[in-house]
Order: C-alpha cells, then sequence, then structure tokens
C-alpha cells in the first residue's frame, strides 16, 4: 500500500480520497477549505493543515483543483517539497497549455506524471465508478493505473502528455451539445402536446439515444436516478459544464478546428448561468429553454 497525498478534496476529491483510503492506502489531504479537510477526515483522510504536511513521506501526489492556474501554482510549490521519482497525478479538468506545463515541471523534477482527468460526477465519484482519461508515457500510466482503478472503472490511455484534458475537452463538448438537444426535444414534445413518457420510451430505444436522454433524462419520471427527479440538485453544476465548454472552445481556437455546435452550447449555459442558475444541474437548463420558447 502506498502513502498518497490528495491535494483538494472538494465535491469530487473528497469520495475518491475516501475510496484510496478504502483500498487500504494511507491518505494525507489538504484543502484551503477546513470543511473539506474534516469532511474528508471523517472518512479516514489523515487531516494535513498545510501543503508540505501532506506531501511529507508520500509515494503519490494527487491533485484535484478548479483550474490550470491553481495546478501550475501547486505543482511550482511542490517542487521545493517532493523528491525525484514520486508519482504525480493531476486529475483536474484544466486546459492542455496548462497541463503540459505541469507536465514540463514534473519533467524538471525528475516525477513521474500523468494528466488524469475524470467523467462520471460526484456520484461516480463517490461510488468508485469513475472514468479516467490518461495522458502521459506509457511507463507512467502503468505507475498510476493501479492507483485510479481504486477510484474508478475504466482507465484509458489516451496517449502521451496533455491527452486526458484532451479526451475529456472533447467528450465535455459532446455532453454540452448533447444534453441541450435532448432539452429541446423535450420542450418541443411540450409544446406539440407528446408526454415526457412517450417520448423517452421511443427516443431512447431509437436513433435518438444518448447518456443524456437514457441516463440523465432533464425531465423528473423516466430516469429515477435523474437530477430532475430531486429539483436539479447538481450531480454536475452548470457553472462547470460551462467551464468545459469554454476549455473546448479555447481548444478549438488553438487547433484552427470548427466547432459551431460546441460555441452554441457555450453561448446557452453562458446565458444560464449569469441569470443565476450555475449552481443547478446542467441539466435544468430545459428550464431556460422552456422560458425562451416560452417569449414572443
Amino acid at each position: 500500500m502506498a502513502t498518497i497525498a490528495f491535494i483538494g478534496l472538494g465535491n469530487m476529491g473528497g469520495p475518491m480520497a475516501a475510496n484510496l483510503v478504502k483500498a487500504g492506502h494511507t491518505v494525507k489531504g489538504f484543502d484551503l477549505s477546513e470543511a473539506s479537510r474534516k469532511a474528508a477526515a471523517a472518512t479516514g483522510v489523515v487531516e494535513a493543515a498545510r501543503l508540505d504536511e501532506a506531501i511529507g513521506g508520500a509515494d503519490v501526489v494527487i491533485t484535484m483543483l478548479p483550474a490550470g492556474t491553481h495546478v501550475v501554482s501547486v505543482w511550482t510549490e511542490l517542487g521545493k517539497l517532493v523528491p525525484s521519482g514520486t508519482l504525480m497525478i493531476d486529475s483536474s479538468t484544466i486546459d492542455v497549455a496548462s497541463a503540459n506545463r505541469a507536465h514540463a515541471i514534473a519533467a524538471e523534477h525528475g516525477w513521474i506524471s500523468v494528466d488524469a482527468p475524470v467523467s462520471g460526477g460526484t456520484g461516480g465519484a463517490a461510488a468508485g465508478t469513475l472514468t479516467f482519461m490518461v495522458g502521459g508515457t506509457s511507463q507512467a500510466f502503468a505507475k498510476a493505473e493501479p492507483i485510479l482503478a481504486q477510484m474508478g472503472k475504466r482507465i484509458i490511455h489516451c496517449g502521451d502528455a496533455g491527452t486526458g484534458q484532451m479526451a475529456k475537452v472533447c467528450n465535455n463538448m459532446i455532453l454540452g451539445i448533447s444534453m441541450a438537444g435532448v432539452c429541446e426535444a423535450f420542450v418541443l414534445a411540450e409544446k406539440l402536446g407528446l408526454s415526457h413518457q412517450a417520448l423517452f420510451d421511443v427516443a431512447s430505444t431509437s436513433s435518438g439515444q444518448c447518456w443524456s436522454l437514457n441516463t440523465y433524462c432533464p425531465v423528473p419520471g423516466p430516469v429515477p436516478t435523474s437530477p430532475a427527479n430531486n429539483g436539479y440538485k447538481p450531480g454536475f453544476a452548470a457553472a462547470l459544464m460551462l467551464k468545459d465548454l469554454r476549455l473546448s472552445q479555447e481548444a478549438s481556437m488553438a487547433a484552427g478546428a470548427a466547432t459551431p455546435l460546441g460555441a452554441l452550447a457555450t453561448q446557452l449555459y453562458g446565458l444560464f448561468a449569469n441569470e443565476g442558475h450555475g449552481g443547478e444541474d446542467f441539466s435544468a437548463i430545459i428550464n431556460f429553454i422552456r422560458g425562451q420558447a416560452a417569449k414572443p
């Protein structure tokens, strides 16, 4: 069993760290939020009041932070604390340039590094069923995979440094576009007088089926576990979807790729968040689409 430093104990990082504890690892956790540290401590994570306390004696360092600037800042600071040969895993969802900068910092210090963003939301984090999209050398992936497998169900090596973030941004652009499309279809069905259940029964078994419909249906009833049945309390907040869609547009501009539907989805979620709904589940955008449809 390893000694693991886990930096970032929020809605995703906290349950991920808890699953490592369940697997038998010694996990020392740090977060700027005292409440997050205390919540993690209740699951068996050793609470560290400072970054250096979490790092001491660690074989593996995992970061789960809000944005690329945070990852680069923390990894830069860790250069003073982490010895050569340490396995470094970043599971944040960040821009590709920041991910590549983190890998460069790792190379400067002789660390073994992977970018390993996740899909599966808070439910997947708690259940240990996340999908990890991993970028890094084959040797780094081989070292990281056993650790990641104790927090997730599918561990996919996407290629060299940065490719995990590339896969994540493409995946979540698909998700944002597909959820908007599913919501539009349900709003149209409502206007036509077709029941939610009838549309679901047809589309979920026909060519319209997709994860946004079959697993995360944005209306109450057809999929009992979807946030629509719980007042759109977030499994994945609209603000986070907007963040990921903006990353997709940054990437598309840098690559010279045409992503018109991605751009439209980004605008749509931007309007939704600007109206104060960023804390709701991203499937709640159906309510925004209903409001737009009601306007003359």
